[in-house]
């Protein structure tokens, strides 16, 4: 009997301890918790999608919690977020655009404050903010301007530095188009006014009017109408644009983004207007593997007193939010998973490839040579030039109408007042229409 009960004791110790082995597969989060969640990214970015997908599998391997990546077809975020929270399985993550968006979206924003991602930020400035409440975190820094291929520049017979102005920027654009044959190459790539170039003149070129406006008025907050001051300077830029460039004015509806960006690329104009997110497409060896020395930014110039102390623009409308209509498993799974991109050497080095400088304290130094440029001006003392475009009311009609108007202006109409009323008279319009 006692050997009995000493066989039954064994086999009972024995399949605790298989049973205590079971246990120690279950996935663990950084602070050891079970994960039970699941994090969906709807991403902002095309142009890191894959960088974004790469990210999400090496988490996957990692922890065991599944990271799904969605991209969004270029210009149809809105449009996609709307169809994607509709359904039961809605992202846990997804991006609002500054203020314009948060006033779409902050019913679906979850409160941040407080949160291990929110204590990485290296500034409250880039908190979202909703009253108390941060319902979004900007994980990106981002500066825009002239890209400017400096070999053809210096073998046009100029230098970045020769360019301090407007009139500056006039005289090295004419000049290379009254010797384009000659040089084998133009000014300006094709302002495209198709979908997928034309937010480059609708939104970041338009910021430099009401950038102006705003900063003469005292603005700060959304304003319910402009007075479009600046207007004059806009068209300015915008004819030195279509008629130094690459293609003629004719050709700007069916001009892609994809076509400026190769135009830039393969050497076939000085100048190209994006912003520091290019970087990597613009050295990638699998592209146009162009020489970072080659490249540098300006500021766009449009005319303006007092220009020649402009630095470049900079800013962000790139805000993370977690849906705070998903369960509380997928809400701690994505901040889980955020804090890892931000503090982790894998989510680090991406972030820093793909966005250069981020605004939290784990950041990597970037290679980015047009952030080593924005940096330069500051410490120069030269003054930044902030998005006033993140005050766009109902921001996709808004822009519609600006295209729409460029579009008439620049090929046939030559009636710069239509633009002028789609700008003013658009916002205001477009402003009661969001604003009731």
């Amino acid at each position: 009997m006692k050997k009995f009960l000493a066989m039954l004791l064994a086999l009972v110790m024995a399949l605790s301890l298989v049973a205590c082995g079971e246990k120690k597969d279950d996935t663990k989060t950084e602070g050891g918790d079970t994960a039970t969640g699941s994090v969906y990214y709807l991403n902002f970015k095309p142009e890191a999608d894959k960088a974004w997908q790469d990210l999400a599998k090496k988490y996957t391997e990692e922890t065991g919690v599944p990271v799904t990546v969605v991209t969004a077809a270029s210009g149809q975020y809105e449009t996609t977020l709307m169809s994607e929270m509709a359904k039961s399985d809605a992202p846990t993550l997804f991006q609002v655009n500054g203020p314009v968006g948060l006033a779409s979206w902050k019913d679906y924003c979850y409160d941040l404050s407080g949160t291990p991602l929110a204590g990485e930020l290296t500034s409250d400035s880039y908190a979202l903010k909703d009253g108390d409440a941060t319902l979004g975190i900007g994980y990106v820094i981002e500066s825009y301007g002239l890209i400017t291929n400096t070999t053809l520049l210096e073998k046009a017979g100029y230098k970045a530095e020769d360019i301090k102005s407007f009139a500056d920027l006039k005289k090295v654009a004419e000049d290379i188009t009254a010797r384009k044959d000659e040089l084998g190459f133009a000014a300006f790539t094709s302002a495209g006014l198709d979908g997928s170039s034309s937010w480059r003149f609708s939104g970041h070129l338009a910021n430099m009017p009401l950038y102006y406006e705003f900063r003469d008025d005292g603005i700060t907050e959304k304003p319910a109408t402009i007075k479009g001051t600046y207007l004059d300077n806009y068209k300015n830029v915008w004819d030195l644009y279509i008629n130094n460039a690459t293609c003629e004015p004719s050709e700007l509806a069916a001009k892609t983004g994809d076509e400026s960006e190769a135009e830039f690329g393969e050497g076939k104009a000085v100048f190209y207007q994006n912003g520091t997110w290019e970087f990597s497409n613009l050295t990638a060896a699998d592209k146009f593997a162009m020489n970072p020395d080659d490249l540098a930014m300006i500021p766009i110039y449009i005319g303006v007193d007092g220009e020649e102390k402009e630095g470049l623009a900079c800013g962000t409308e790139n805000c993370w939010a977690v849906n705070s209509k998903a369960s509380a498993e997928d809400q701690k799974a994505t901040l889980d998973f955020l804090k890892w991109v931000v503090t982790s050497e894998e989510g680090t080095t991406m972030m820093a490839t793909e966005f250069g400088p981020i605004p939290f304290k784990n950041a990597k130094e970037s290679d980015n040579v047009f952030f080593n440029d924005a940096n330069k001006l500051m410490s120069e003392g030269k003054y930044t030039v902030t998005w006033a475009f993140n005050y766009t009311p109902n921001v996709d009609a808004w822009r519609q109408g600006v295209v729409d108007a460029l579009l008439a202006y620049s090929t046939g109409s030559g009636d710069w007042a239509a633009v002028q009323t789609a700008f003013v008279d658009g916002w205001a319009t477009q402003y009661q229409l969001e604003n009731g």
